[in-house]
């Protein structure tokens, strides 16, 4: 069998391998980076809605199974950037507070063994790499910066201008969304006109995203090598379990043995607990560095929901991205639990619409309903459980066992957006998205995944150290959100890649 050598093997390209892979190119080290897919080509398929949300024509073509053994089609991207190529790249931190311990109405959110302090640097480092478009001190909830953001907020179009301020003149707080986009015209160029962007891969490359801010730096190292196609298919060990020995893998079709003093997985929150598991050999029975049973455990999610009010006004934003609310993340005068957050997602278009026609609206054009709606993304936090775990089937193939808790906070964030229709010059209801959850099942959503593979200083409990390290084996690391002990109720990206610059640097440092 083929077999190569390198001093660093990083397996997987999105928010986590590909931010870690540029912050480790500059030491001259040897690294192999390996992605099971490709690149997504550069064509106008990239913006058409019916070949994106509602085909899928980028997601992976793979069925994943649900607790009771039903399939569904995950939202899982297999290319050079990871979903980060597809994501709406708003790069938000963890609250101070989401650090700690905190009571929810389902039960507690566990605190970190690292502080929000010791993340605070790389967040900014994390901004800046990414040149997030913001506003510091707008956010009621943002935790302290050292810095303020690499550029000013994205402008809000006439509608979402409108939105803005009706939502001040309720007595909300809304706010700029920290949007990572490369939108500065240089001098002699036109400029950029956001569009197509929250679901969809961007052919300008003016979305900040992995393989765009990252991998193509990167690559450009010459000691800096990047295989695509190439699937990790099992982590090798020594006689003493204790050290990875090789990373075996299938590459077009023939099987290769790629070796190194350091591996790092970043294959996504499920994805790497499966690797592990596939793993599994006489030392790690269980599974690879899984002594405590804990490898796939606590999987998280977040609640989202997709909805768009329709607007008595029309609404002819292109981009629609620019605002959030934060008034109810930790709760409010009238529910004193956290609720999460409310944000606006891409404009939907006549192609999306349609069938809501068909079904709810039926008195509405695709056409009207397209010039009308505003878009909006509700997170909640979810918590974790180790009952709530990814596990092998009997073929190998992943099986997600996932039960929903602490629901009544989302339904109680939704009422709060249901109360404010009326102030922001909507009609008085919602409506479900679907097209960008490709499955009816709440399961399909996996964009937000995390915490499988759980960062501690307890073995007993966690998977990994609070440098990213396994408990049981020496010269493995983690860099994703797998890592994750809590979900927030915040897109997880940021984090991901403050946690990938961080051991970048504890990886220098040794």
């Amino acid at each position: 069998m083929h077999e190569e050598k390198y001093d660093i093997i990083i397996i997987g390209t999105g928010a986590g391998g590909g931010t870690l892979a540029y912050r480790l190119a500059p030491t001259g080290k040897k690294i192999l980076i390996l992605e099971r897919g490709g690149y997504i080509p550069r064509e106008p398929e990239n913006w058409d809605s019916e070949e994106v949300l509602l085909k899928g024509r980028y997601r992976a073509k793979e069925k994943w199974a649900d607790k009771n053994g039903e399939k569904f089609s995950p939202v899982i991207h297999y290319n050079v950037g990871g979903n980060t190529k597809i994501y709406g790249s708003a790069l938000f931190r963890m609250r101070e507070r989401d650090f700690a311990e905190t009571r929810h109405y389902d039960g507690i959110s566990p605190a970190w063994d690292i502080a929000y302090s010791d993340l605070a640097e790389y967040y900014t480092a994390a901004e800046y790499l990414y040149t997030v478009h913001g506003r510091r001190g707008s956010d009621p909830t943002e935790p302290p910066a050292d810095r303020p953001y690499p550029h000013p907020p994205l402008p809000h179009e006439p509608r979402l201008q409108e939105l803005f301020d009706n939502l001040k003149t309720a007595g909300l707080q809304p706010f700029p969304i920290p949007i990572g986009v490369k939108s500065d015209a240089a001098a002699g160029q036109s400029g950029y006109v956001l569009d197509r962007f929250d679901g969809y891969p961007d052919p300008t490359e003016m979305k900040s995203e992995a393989h765009v801010n990252c991998i193509k730096i990167a690559v450009t190292f010459p000691n800096v090598t990047l295989k695509t196609h190439c699937l990790a298919e099992k982590l090798e060990t020594d006689a003493t379990g204790k050290k990875i020995t090789g990373v075996r893998t299938a590459e077009n079709g023939e099987r290769k043995i790629y070796r190194a003093d350091t591996v790092v997985v970043a294959c996504g929150a499920v994805n790497s607990a499966a690797l592990l598991l596939r793993s599994a050999n006489e030392k790690h029975p269980r599974g690879l560095a899984n002594g405590s049973d804990m490898v796939g455990r606590n999987f998280m999610m977040h609640h989202n929901s997709i909805v768009f009010a329709l607007s008595k006004k029309p609404n002819y934003a292109k981009f629609g991205k620019t605002l959030a609310v934060n008034d109810f993340y930790f709760g409010s005068e009238d529910f004193k639990f956290p609720m999460g957050m409310i944000q606006m997602m891409g404009k939907s278009d006549a192609v999306v619409m349609q069938d809501l026609v068909s079904e709810k609206l039926r008195d509405k054009t695709a056409a009207y309903l397209a010039a009308h709606v505003l878009d909006f993304w509700l997170t909640t936090e979810d918590l974790p459980h180790p009952d709530n775990r990814v596990v092998l089937d009997s073929k190998g193939g992943i099986q997600l066992n996932y039960t929903p808790n602490n629901r009544l906070p989302h339904d109680k964030l939704i009422d709060k957006l249901k109360e404010l229709l009326a102030v922001i010059g909507c009609e008085n209801d919602l409506h479900e998205n679907r097209h960008y959850l490709n499955s009816k099942m709440p399961l399909g959503n996996t964009a937000h995944q995390c915490g499988t593979l759980r960062m501690g200083n307890d073995p007993a409990n966690s998977v990994v150290d609070i440098h990213n390290r396994s408990h049981e084996i020496d010269n493995l690391f983690v860099a994703d959100s797998s890592v994750f002990v809590s979900s927030s109720a915040v897109n997880p990206g940021l984090t991901t890649m403050a946690l990938a610059l961080r051991l970048g640097d504890y990886l220098r440092s040794k």
